[in-house]
């Protein structure tokens, strides 16, 4: 009896793997062999008509072309390379044992190694039980998440997107299960759909019409947000410039979208595109919205605007609508706060902006603290909070992240990290 549960409890661990084993044995060995030798330049050969590429921006715009090379817009996805994974690959940092110690004689004994070999890098798991070993090895392509609170990964199989079942968690300086993977499986089988990839990427083609599909010309990615997945295609732009250099005429068009110049409701239509449409309703292929176009007719409605407290996590733009502050302000948007073309501050450092409207003295807590409370108004007013959507689950550990809260208001009162006022 006792032997015939471990040998299921076996299975159970395996089964991820085993499941795709006959299926990868029976690929063609060509194509495994192109995915390998990909190179590099493939991923930025993007054949979208019109788009030049932020390098084509930098001669006249350099000074907010340079400092948005290091926001975390413009590097929410790259290339897989030593700079861009976070993670360890260093020997005693790159194991991550999934089954827990406690359990470990009854059940199979699982781990992830993440490693580099001949210039590239892989996540392999392990399944072992005595003498018998499973493992299945997959490269690390792409990389998803500027790294602020964590990172996950995708491979290619052909032409066909995966992602990759170990993340790094960034608070933790550490690999865990990527969120949403079962615990003590080794799922290499799930699909990154294009809706996804539209809030981490420039572009990529969907060969197939299929919404959810997860098959794309792989060498028309463009990684990370560029200026044009704000501002438009820039090649119009670029040849009306230069044909005013040559013959200086007026023109009332530049060839180019400029948010700032949008009414309101257009400039949180291009935020809340990713920052509040996680779970809408696609109505449209991915990377077909326009900046400056209502974003309902792209998206479906929000179910999660009718709830009292939506999750922290892609809600920003609805929370950040509920504000008193925002339906007092008819001119305030996303960039009265935040600049896209500059790295983020710390959170307290934004209370300067609340201060443009609002007198420290009139906040309850000055009383106490005095001028000082004028130091943070976020963590009060905007606190931290932990979401339910992104939750890993790694060795019976529950791991969550915490996003700052967009509903600008009066919290009850909670204590503050010793130097938050500091």
């Amino acid at each position: 009896m006792v032997r015939a549960r471990i040998i299921c409890l076996l299975a159970l661990a395996l089964a991820s793997l085993c499941c795709f084993a006959i299926r990868v044995a029976a690929q063609d060995l060509s194509i495994a062999n192109s995915r390998m030798n990909i190179s590099i330049a493939g991923y930025r050969g993007s054949s979208r008509p019109g788009y030049v590429g932020d390098s084509s921006c930098l001669s006249c715009h350099q000074k907010q072309g340079t400092s948005y090379q290091y926001t975390a817009h413009h590097m929410t996805s790259q290339l897989a390379s030593e700079d861009s994974i976070l993670g360890s690959f260093a020997k005693g940092s790159n194991i991550l044992m999934i089954s827990d110690p406690k359990t470990i004689n009854i059940d199979p004994r699982l781990y992830f190694k993440l490693e580099m070999k001949d210039g590239k890098y892989y996540q392999t798991a392990i399944a072992e039980r005595g003498p018998q070993t499973l493992t299945r090895s997959e490269s690390i392509d792409i990389v998803i998440g500027s790294g602020v609170r964590g990172q996950t990964y995708l491979y290619w199989a052909g032409d066909k997107l995966y992602e990759l079942p170990v993340s790094y968690w960034s608070k933790g300086h550490q690999w865990i299960n990527s969120p949403g993977y079962r615990d003590g499986t080794a799922n290499y089988g799930r699909h990154v759909d294009a809706r996804c990839l539209e809030c981490h990427a420039t572009y990529i083609r969907a060969i197939s019409t299929d919404l959810l599909t997860n098959i794309y010309d792989r060498t028309s990615l463009v990684t990370g947000i560029s200026c044009e997945t704000c501002h438009g295609a820039g090649a119009d732009h670029i040849a009306r410039e230069k044909s005013h250099s040559a013959n200086p005429v007026k023109s009332n068009s530049s060839g180019i979208l400029n948010p700032a110049k949008f009414d309101r409701d257009r400039q949180i239509d291009q935020c809340a595109l990713c920052h509040n449409g996680t779970q809408r309703e696609e109505l449209i292929p991915a990377f077909s919205y326009l900046p400056g176009t209502p974003l309902d007719k792209y998206l479906g409605p929000n179910p999660v605007d009718t709830t009292d407290h939506p999750d922290v996590h892609g809600n920003q733009v609805g929370l950040f609508k509920r504000s008193r502050c925002y339906l007092s302000s008819p001119s305030m948007t996303c960039s009265t706060c935040h600049n896209v073309h500059a790295p983020e501050r710390s959170a307290a450092a934004y209370s300067d902006r609340c201060l443009t409207c609002h007198q420290w003295e009139s906040c309850g807590a000055s009383k106490q603290e005095g001028n000082r409370i004028a130091n943070n108004c976020i963590d009060c007013h905007m606190p931290l909070e932990q979401t339910n959507a992104i939750v890993s689950v790694t060795a019976g550990q529950i791991l969550r992240t915490s996003m700052r809260n967009h509903w600008i208001k009066i919290y009850p009162i909670r204590a503050l990290p010793s130097d938050a006022l500091q």
